[in-house]
């Protein structure tokens, strides 16, 4: 008999799994063929040791539930997941690493086969740890419009992963904005479908590119809660959530995504983590969904306490596994004891429980960690280094950042002159934690530990604009908080602004968790005003009469359209991240051009009109029909340079195309300015006539082009018939023959040109 240690498996007969020249399926069914009832439910199953009950709440209820218990006892069946061990306590990045490697051997020896866990963190922003790079949020990288350079962030965040032992990331989130009052607006991609589908399928495909696993979440409907109200019920139609919601999770599980996360919210009373309807029939049926499905963190004991759906957690671990949930996370509540326990009472039915862990020990098969040579030490450990803030890291973040930032408009306030007085103003202007996303480690971990800095080096707008214009006299004053009521330094700043040529007033959000921010999840608003006294700040300062460029940096879309016409310059900032200070500077003074586009509307009014560009005819304004005026400031998609461009030439292959065919769009751009700049060419569409209610316009396609002055090119689209479905009256996707409109330009709000195509045949099901 050949006697190994856990993670040196031999590859004898007896232990079939280990051997990577078998089939997945063959090792997979050999090793469950084997496990105990409890044994396999801990593999569904979770832990998350470093938790602490009373610290920074990170997660809804990390400080009402805290840890489960501790490892030797949680893990004594072994363990599917370690929760966090990156992204939880603020360790030396190595320290962590050897923290993970013991944490594993001792699962390990815990588990009669030796079968380690999956170890998974955060990573919206950039890995979640201490030290690691801090990217700009996901709603500034969707205002790049550029794909490619996301696939290329999600490639860095996963390779820093994989060093580090983590296996799984939680991210990307591609849920589709629908209220801006909701606080975890800067996590998302924007608020049309297609965008979002473009950015996340990128960023998944980046960081799965280094071998981890990414996570698609929150499925389905997160976004929809009403009033923006984060845990509150979605209020969707079927409709809805088919043609807005799902597209950009349908594309990404077709794109091979590894995880999917479910959706805190309920649908018409339906909680998501219990669903079998959405986890699988949709997901897994209609959709062919292969990989794991994981828990929301506590998911399933609010199946009990906020949902009301379970009498009790063994029903609550019942009810989310027989709807198709795999694994839940961040510990184990409704699964671990009280699943086994569910079971034994015959509320839950075992082959479930096997068909759970056939997805679980699959995905680790792929992960080599069944592989006889897989080590618990995490890589980079075992080079004895971990640098999770490499010089090539932060190049991209800055490149990133720079290609995020929109000028809104310009009334030749920019670029800042490079000698003279200039006030700068705000409270946004010199902490560095504002440009921060709500899951960067400072923000997520460290709210309330200022003693120990950021883990990395970054510099505020205020010392990046005077290293930037050394020529200028610069004076710089906070004027208000972010958020308290305090103006009593208002008069302060007007002063500045008076003895100033200039003004530059940066102004905006804090992100931060459960209403320690402005912006982020739990951080949700009952109106579209900046935070604070902010307002007032901005409306005495506009006052004074000087030229002042207004700099927005907030994690959601703010109703800052009203002070447009009173300002030299409006520039819009959605968190950048640790090189956001450099990046934002360096546009502002003219040595680098904007190419920022709005992945969300600027809206006109604070009272948060619940319409985005998306939306059906009624939505438009109406003003003989309501007094209220829907009209954004600045549309989707908008976004000016220090060059101008033109945009023309719309021209289709054909002007029929059967309903399952495919045509060609071309368009023309050209720099028309003085210095070189990227233009985002959009291409959108509306159905003029259909059997329900179809959005006004949609975006179709777009492409981010660069242009020396002067210089023309011809931007092509290959479009198939099935982007222009719709649900039907019948409740299935239909392509309808009929006229589609098109047009062409720089914005939802700017498209000079028009093409009609006609949709030939009969009626087509998808």
């Amino acid at each position: 008999m050949t006697t190994t240690l856990p993670g040196q498996a031999d590859l004898s007969p007896a232990r079939p799994w280990t051997d990577p020249s078998l089939p997945v399926e063959e090792r997979v069914e050999a090793l469950l063929a084997l496990l105990t009832l409890e044994e396999k439910v801990a593999q569904l199953s979770s832990t998350w040791d470093d938790i602490e009950a009373d610290g920074p709440e990170v997660a809804p209820g990390s400080n009402h539930f805290g840890r489960v218990g501790d490892l030797d006892q949680v893990a004594r069946h072994g363990l599917g997941q370690l929760t966090r061990p990156y992204g939880t306590l603020p360790r030396p990045a190595l320290e962590h690493a050897r923290l993970l490697a013991e944490r594993q051997r001792q699962i390990m020896a815990q588990s009669r086969f030796g079968i380690p866990a999956m170890a998974h963190d955060e990573c919206l922003t950039g890995f979640t740890a201490y030290g690691a790079t801090i990217y700009p949020t996901s709603l500034a990288m969707a205002a790049t419009f550029d794909p490619a350079l996301i696939r290329r962030v999600g490639a860095a965040i996963g390779i820093d992963m994989a060093a580090a032992g983590v296996h799984q990331g939680l991210a990307p989130v591609v849920d589709v904005i629908r209220d801006y009052r909701w606080g975890r607006c800067e996590e998302t991609y924007g608020e049309d479908p297609h965008l979002v589908g473009e950015m996340g399928e990128a960023y998944v495909l980046g960081l799965q590119s280094a071998g981890v696993v990414a996570t698609l979440k929150h499925f389905a409907g997160y976004s929809a809660s009403m009033g923006g109200r984060n845990h509150a019920p979605a209020g969707l139609g079927r409709r809805e959530l088919y043609d807005v919601i799902l597209p950009p999770f349908e594309r990404i599980v077709a794109a091979g995504v590894g995880s999917v996360m479910n959706s805190y919210a309920e649908i018409d009373g339906e909680a998501p983590a219990a669903s079998r309807w959405l986890l699988t029939e949709v997901l897994r049926e209609r959709w062919g969904f292969e990989g794991t499905v994981v828990s929301d963190y506590w998911s399933l004991p609010f199946l009990v306490n906020a949902h009301r759906v379970a009498a009790d957690l063994p029903d609550a671990g019942a009810l989310a596994l027989t709807a198709g949930l795999d694994v839940e996370l961040p510990d184990q509540r409704g699964f671990g004891d009280a699943l086994v326990t569910a079971v034994r009472e015959g509320r839950a039915a075992e082959a479930d429980v096997d068909r759970a862990v056939r997805r679980v020990l699959r995905q680790k098969v792929a992960l080599g960690l069944l592989d006889p040579d897989w080590a618990p030490e995490p890589p980079a450990l075992r080079a004895g280094e971990l640098d999770l803030d490499k010089p090539t890291n932060r190049q991209l973040a800055y490149t990133v950042a720079q290609s995020s930032v929109v000028l809104l408009q310009n009334a030749d306030g920019l670029p800042l002159p490079s000698a003279g007085r200039i006030a700068l103003i705000g409270p946004c202007a010199d902490d560095v934690r504002t440009m921060f996303g709500c899951y960067s480690f400072p923000n997520h971990v460290l709210a309330d530990r200022d003693d120990l800095g950021n883990g990395v080096e970054a510099v505020s707008l205020r010392e990046a604009l005077t290293a930037e214009l050394p020529g200028v006299e610069w004076e710089f004053v906070p004027g208000c908080p972010i958020r308290d009521a305090d103006g009593s330094g208002i008069p302060a700043a007007v002063e500045a602004s008076h003895r100033a040529d200039l003004t530059v007033l940066v102004v905006g959000d804090k992100a931060g968790m459960f209403g320690i921010g402005t912006s982020g999840e739990g951080c949700d608003v009952e109106d579209l005003r900046l935070p604070g006294v902010q307002e007032e700040l901005v409306e005495a300062v506009l006052a004074t009469g000087k030229p002042v460029v207004l700099v927005v940096n907030s994690g959601r879309p703010y109703a800052v359209g009203r002070f447009a016409a009173d300002t030299a310059a409006l520039v819009q900032v959605f968190l950048p991240g640790e090189e956001g200070g450099r990046a934002v500077a360096e546009l502002l003074s003219g040595a680098a051009n904007f190419s920022g586009r709005l992945p969300v509307q600027i809206p006109g009014s604070p009272a948060g009109q619940p319409y985005t560009y998306l939306h059906p005819p009624l939505g438009d304004r109406q003003s003989w029909l309501s007094n209220l005026d829907p009209t954004p400031a600045f549309p989707f998609g908008h976004g000016l340079s220090y060059t101008t461009f033109a945009v023309d030439g719309l021209r289709l292959d054909r002007e029929q195309v059967p309903t399952d065919g495919e045509f060609e769009v071309s368009v023309r751009v050209r720099n028309t300015g003085a210095v070189r700049g990227a233009e985002t060419v959009q291409l959108y569409f509306t159905d003029p006539v259909a059997q329900v209610t179809r959005p006004v316009r949609a975006l179709l396609a777009f492409a981010k082009v660069e242009l020396e002055p002067g210089e023309e090119t011809v931007v092509r689209f290959g479009v198939h018939t099935d982007r222009l479905a719709f649900t039907g009256l019948e409740g299935h996707r239909i392509v309808e023959p009929g006229e589609i409109l098109l047009y062409a330009g720089s914005s939802s709000g700017d498209t000079p040109n028009e093409a009609v195509l006609r949709l030939t045949g009969g009626q087509r099901n998808l």
